[in-house]
């Protein structure tokens, strides 16, 4: 059975930092892209950033672009998403998608993404 599991989230002040893991269990993910989304009640799954297949491929959201970063360690079959400078708007429930197809650059779209998380909720104070 494939699982993601995302850790890491938390409260943290306007202006500080957080790291989220997303685990892969079940199978590899070394040739598949994978992607960070985050929601907040009311509103749809938001796009926030994706990391291709091999790693040299990131792309973000104009909302985190410049402040998060997102990379992944394949010997721990395991992607990151380092999060700087967070803001009030920032806080939501984030969630760690795998692609079920191989050697893709990875997307903004969630329809893209087979595997999903259950989330981790991160908080900002102001």
């Amino acid at each position: 059975q494939v699982q993601l599991v995302e850790s890491g989230g938390g409260l943290v002040q306007a202006g500080g930092s957080l790291r989220l893991s997303c685990a892969a269990s079940g199978r590899t993910f070394d040739t598949h892209a994978m992607g960070w989304f985050r929601q907040t009640p009311g509103k749809e799954r938001e796009f926030v950033a994706a990391i291709s297949w091999s790693g040299s491929s990131t792309k973000y959201a104009d909302s985190v672009n410049g402040r998060f970063t997102i990379s992944r360690d394949k010997g721990k079959n395991t992607v990151y998403l380092h999060m700087t400078n967070l803001k009030p708007e920032d806080t939501a429930v984030y969630y760690c998608a795998g692609d079920q197809d191989t050697y893709r650059l990875g997307s903004n779209y969630p329809e893209y993404y087979e595997y999903w998380g259950q989330g981790t909720q991160v908080t900002v104070s102001a």
